[in-house]
């Protein structure tokens, strides 16, 4: 089979496509035939292995991991001897970021328990923007920032994965959204029911003076205390990515900042694939469409990453590998 395999930590054109023998499924695996993926901020880390921590986990000096890729949609070719989920034929999707990635091929084996059947009423295409992003949006806001009616909310990085599909999620919930992107996604923002919209490069939002009961971060490159200060009385502060020295700064002061002021500012600690099937539940109402950047060839994966790591995409990046 066609796969984009990583030998060595650098720049995304050190990848190379390849060929590899197609895997066979243990007894809890299926074996899946993807037809699309996108891209997320784990390939961009995991390809250069940066920041250093990824190199704790995927190999200090070379990858351990030989194809990248985590946001799959798909259907099942094969399956072991004791999955009792799926059968053979059935169109899934999920996030491979938790059992070896592999999703930047034309097959790959998954646990049973890491994919959920695909929603009916969209493509492939769109399928696979939906498992990571659309989890931590749905993490980030719901389950850890406990989002109500009324509130004020702000998501940091809002034209990307994460915040075009953030935004659908809280249109439910009765509350006022400013997003942060550059003048580039400002329209699509607007179209996608942003209350306000702010171009980062001309407006600081830590500078504005404006206070915030949510704020929902994918870029992180402030001072904690900036951002504490954006936060109105028990206010919650959550990223989902960013720089890692602000991580850990925020890791570190949060507690402080909380115990005096009662602002909560923490980091989301993803869980894959953990309330997929709500994801899917918005998808098939017709309350959640992916915003796709694409699709795009197989061939143009390293490029994508790139572009991916350039940030000047719309929603997510897909990749068609079979139609």
């Amino acid at each position: 089979m066609k796969a984009i395999l990583l030998k060595e930590y650098g720049l995304p054109n050190v990848l190379e496509i390849g060929e590899v023998a197609i895997p066979v499924p243990n007894a809890n695996e299926v074996l899946v035939k993807i037809h699309s993926a996108s891209i997320n901020d784990w390939d961009w880390g995991i390809v250069r292995g940066k920041p250093f921590v990824i190199r704790l986990f995927f190999g200090l000096k070379k990858p351990k991991i030989p194809i990248p890729g985590v946001d799959i949609s798909g259907k099942i070719e094969a399956v072991g001897g004791n999955v009792r989920s799926f059968n053979i034929g059935d169109e899934i999707y999920g996030d491979l970021s938790e059992c070896g990635c592999g999703g930047f091929a034309e097959y790959v084996c998954v646990p049973e328990k890491e994919l959920s059947k695909k929603p009916s009423n969209i493509s492939h295409n769109d399928t696979s923007a939906l498992p990571h992003a659309g989890l931590l949006a749905l993490q980030g806001l719901v389950e850890m920032g406990k989002v109500k009616s009324g509130q004020s909310i702000l998501i940091n990085g809002a034209g990307g994965g994460v915040g075009t599909l953030g935004i659908q999620i809280l249109k439910s919930y009765g509350v006022k959204v400013t997003g942060v992107d550059s003048a580039e996604k400002l329209d699509l923002m607007k179209s996608l029911g942003f209350d306000s919209v702010m171009d980062y490069k001309k407006v600081d939002f830590t500078d504005t003076g404006e206070k915030y009961d949510l704020i929902l971060d994918t870029k992180s490159n402030r001072s904690v205390f900036k951002y504490a200060r954006s936060l109105k009385e028990n206010g919650r502060y959550i990223t989902v990515g960013g720089s890692m020295y602000r991580l850990l700064e925020i890791a570190l002061f949060g507690s402080l900042i909380v115990l005096f002021t009662g602002k909560k500012l923490s980091v989301l600690i993803h869980k894959p694939n953990k309330g997929l099937d709500q994801i899917s539940e918005f998808v098939e109402k017709g309350q959640m469409k992916p915003v796709v950047d694409g699709p795009y060839g197989f061939d143009k994966i390293p490029e994508l990453i790139q572009y991916f790591g350039e940030g000047r995409h719309l929603g997510k990046i897909v990749i068609e590998i079979k139609k």
